[in-house]
């Protein structure tokens, strides 16, 4: 495995990390999920590392997906990616940012977004090596 590969993972595992510290606190779900979307997107560029592929500067997890799909043999949820997508940015703001459809992610949101990125981060990096 690349050096790089490896601090990608690392950061992203960093990112899991974080919502393990967090993610009882219910005022937090929204931080949950900027972690959990942010996790998900260095774990897709490790892989994009890992295998060379052409890649602009972008953090759109559905784009990213898109350019490893082939590389990884596990297939994502791409509803769960674009709501991540959506909340990525906004949750680091106030106000109405950051929110779902409904409103703040829920304690369950965020407990099935960590869910999600611990999962695939499990599965990628043990493809990886």
């Amino acid at each position: 495995m690349k050096k790089l590969t490896e601090e990608w993972l690392k950061a992203a595992k960093d990112d899991l990390d974080v919502i393990e510290r967090i993610i009882k606190d219910d005022h937090l779900s929204h931080i949950v999920a900027f972690h959990a979307q942010q996790s998900l997107e260095k774990l897709f560029k490790a892989v994009i590392e890992e295998y060379g592929i052409e890649s602009q500067k972008i953090h759109k997890l559905v784009t990213l997906y898109g350019k490893i799909e082939g590389f990884i043999g596990e297939e994502m949820d791409l509803q769960l990616l674009k709501t991540l997508d959506s909340l990525y940015i906004e949750a680091r703001y106030p106000g109405e940012l950051g929110l779902l459809p409904d409103g703040r992610p829920t304690q369950e949101d965020a407990k099935r977004f960590n869910a999600y990125a611990c999962s695939a981060f499990e599965k990628i990096s043990k493809s990886l090596g």
